[in-house]
């Protein structure tokens, strides 16, 4: 178990940092209007019953993705990327579906940056799914994360799940990929064809049709199968936490847990508290 003084964790090198945003551009060419609606039933499993206005905060909006959904929901959204490409992303999805819209705001900021969040106010739902065990300092992101969060409101978190010796290595395989060009094209040709054969198999022995979770979707989040791939194969710095060293962090932080999906296996472990 991680003690206190371990959370107080060093922001890794810029050089060995992968490039998100870059990821996203490519994602949103698959963009379509069956994505977006697998994202709006995603955030409609936490949202308030009945509240005639929520506001939204996106920490780390990345393709501006949740942003939209939350703004098609009816929420104020305020979205923030500290990857000028995210950000980028999630103002061309506003061009697109809210132009002009002063109840999105869109802005580049860091999730260590603690007088920034506060600056940003408080917000109904906070949500950083899968973007605090990038930052190079997650501890103290998530610590971060739950300023902005309003008396009752929600904080919205999807954290990597700590697999031991299984974690460490996929660290290891992520620096490669974020070394250079040689790095890179190491990895991605070879975990790419092994995850695209793995899941070719798991639908072949579910008796699924193989080849529809690429022209429909790859997950309930509405994320295309590539982008998934390359976020996972690429994503650092990345470090992971225990189920419980996330919930016993924000109890002690006055939050009580209301929902989580936890995973055994890659992936993330997802959770809604209420700030109490």
């Amino acid at each position: 178990m991680e003690t206190e003084e371990d959370k107080t964790s060093s922001v890794s090198d810029p050089e060995l940092r992968f490039g998100f945003g870059r990821n996203w551009e490519r994602f949103l060419s698959t963009l379509n209007e069956t994505r977006l609606q697998n994202s709006q039933e995603t955030l409609q499993e936490f949202w308030p019953e009945g509240a005639e206005s929520v506001s939204f905060l996106d920490i780390g909006s990345g393709s501006g993705t949740f942003s939209l959904a939350a703004r098609r929901l009816g929420a104020t959204v305020t979205s923030f990327d500290y990857d000028e490409f995210s950000v980028a992303c999630t103002r061309k999805l506003k061009e697109l579906y809210f132009a002009e819209d002063p109840e999105w705001q869109i802005e580049q900021g860091s999730a260590l940056d603690e007088n920034y969040v506060r600056s940003l106010g408080q917000f109904d739902i906070v949500y950083s799914w899968g973007v605090l065990h990038h930052t190079g300092a997650m501890w103290q992101a998530l610590g971060n994360a739950a300023i902005p969060v309003t008396s009752g409101g929600l904080l919205v978190v999807a954290i990597y799940n700590d697999q031991g010796w299984k974690s460490r290595l996929w660290k290891i395989i992520k620096q490669v990929y974020c070394s250079g060009l040689a790095g890179r094209w190491l990895i991605t040709a070879t975990f790419v064809p092994l995850f695209l054969l793995g899941f070719f198999m798991i639908d072949l022995l579910k008796l699924r049709n193989p080849f529809a979770r690429y022209h429909s979707r790859h997950d309930s989040r509405g994320m295309s199968v590539l982008t998934d791939i390359i976020d996972w194969i690429g994503g650092y710095p990345f470090e992971v936490a225990a189920a419980d060293q996330i919930i016993e962090f924000y109890q002690q932080r006055g939050f009580i847990l209301k929902q989580k999906k936890l995973t055994n296996g890659l992936g993330c472990n997802e959770f809604v508290f209420q700030k109490d």
